[in-house]
């Protein structure tokens, strides 16, 4: 079959490969009908993931047709059309039990490299690094789904492929970035990070009663898009200047106290103007640090006191200069982590099926899988207004 393969930074091809096998009686083997490249691949991408091995199959964002069950996996049926959340998780565990699905303890295998990195390890992701399981990706014509009787849903049939796809990821990434917080309402929630995850946070918050969204982003263009399809107000951070600059604006445009809500929907590959940009792009280069924090950083400085700093945006290493001061002596609560994908798959479907979100409004591109090398490219560069690439095999 074919497969896009990661074989170094800025390296992406499209291989033929083995196709994938059932390895146990709790697999299914999917036939991809859509996949997609996520935010978060561009740090593979860049060779900012430690963990990856030439040859490695990328893609957590896919859905398509079961053509293969293993014995115990009864849920399913030969030709459901599924979506298949992009953490992998075995539904028995105390973590599962209790809804974190992402923090499941049995599905990685190399879960002693995790903890190494991180004390404990979370679950296995699709395509994404040996640290978290060295899983095969969906950015393939056919994928091995482990414990594919907890994972995938069978989509409606009055759901398309695009509306259906990004329940993955990104939606429930940008739902859960808002849902942990506890919002309530009159709040405001400022929101770094107007790319798919971001697009879906703004999304979020409107549907969960936020009384106003702030959109924080380098590109216009996403800027627009949040505008446009979700009302929110917005700020580009190169009209403004450096983090005490965009924190003091943030101030103005909430009377003083700052925003109720901050996500940092960016991660480890920030942008920034100035020499803290500067600072993190050169550390991160020497590899003296694996994230550019700034705007974790403008997120913290920025909440107001008692507020709420969520963090979608991947992380997976060390970071310089993080205000600690501010956020233990502001009472700031911080949530994060993977998505709990599993958890949010029914009732965001439920809102896609009844028409409360299209979650395909923020698609820009669709091309074939092989065409991925040029996508990432164009994704990364972010030429042609390019936010989201959707590939067919």
């Amino acid at each position: 079959m074919k497969a896009v393969c990661w074989h170094g930074a800025q390296d992406m091809r499209v291989d033929n490969v083995a196709d994938p096998q059932i390895l146990n009686p709790r697999d299914a083997i999917i036939k991809i009908t859509s996949t997609a490249i996520c935010g978060s691949d561009l740090h593979l991408y860049g060779g900012f993931m430690p963990g990856m091995q030439a040859g490695d199959i990328v893609g957590h964002e896919f859905m398509g047709e079961v053509v293969e069950l293993g014995s115990a996996v009864t849920n399913l049926s030969i030709g459901n059309r599924v979506v298949v959340p992009f953490t992998i998780a075995c539904g028995q565990c105390f973590f599962c039990d209790s809804g974190y699905h992402s923090l499941c303890d049995n599905s990685n295998p190399n879960a002693g490299i995790a903890e190494k990195m991180w004390g404990q390890s979370p679950s296995g992701l699709f395509g994404y690094t040996h640290i978290l399981g060295g899983y095969a990706g969906g950015q393939a014509e056919y994928v091995r789904v482990p414990y594919a009787d907890v994972g995938p849903m069978v989509v409606p049939e009055s759901v398309s492929d695009e509306q259906a796809l990004f329940l993955t990821d990104i939606f429930p990434t940008g739902y859960q970035a808002i849902a942990q917080c506890d919002m309530q309402p009159g709040d405001t929630v400022a929101i770094w990070g107007c790319g798919p995850v971001g697009q879906f946070a703004i999304a979020s918050a409107k549907m969960l009663g936020a009384a106003r969204v702030i959109a924080i982003d380098t590109v216009n263009e996403r800027l627009d898009m949040a505008a446009r399809q979700h009302g929110a107000e917005t700020l580009n951070p190169r009209d403004v200047g450096n983090t005490l600059q965009i924190v003091e604006a943030l101030r103005d445009m909430t009377a003083g106290r700052g925003p109720d809500i901050c996500v940092d929907a960016v991660g480890l590959e920030a942008h920034g103007v100035g020499p803290e940009y500067w600072y993190d792009n050169i550390k991160q280069s020497l590899q003296m640090e694996t994230a550019r924090p700034i705007v974790l950083r403008q997120a913290i400085m920025a909440c107001r006191k008692a507020g709420t700093v969520s963090i979608p945006g991947v992380y997976g290493g060390i970071a310089d200069k993080i205000p600690i001061g501010a956020l233990m002596n502001k009472a700031l609560t911080i949530k994060t982590g993977q998505t709990h994908v599993q958890h949010y798959l029914k009732p965001l479907m439920d809102h896609v099926e009844r028409g409360d979100i299209d979650p395909s409004f923020v698609i820009t591109h669709r091309m074939r899988l092989d065409q991925a090398p040029e996508a990432y490219d164009m994704f990364q560069a972010r030429r042609d207004n390019c936010i989201k690439v959707v590939m067919q095999p």
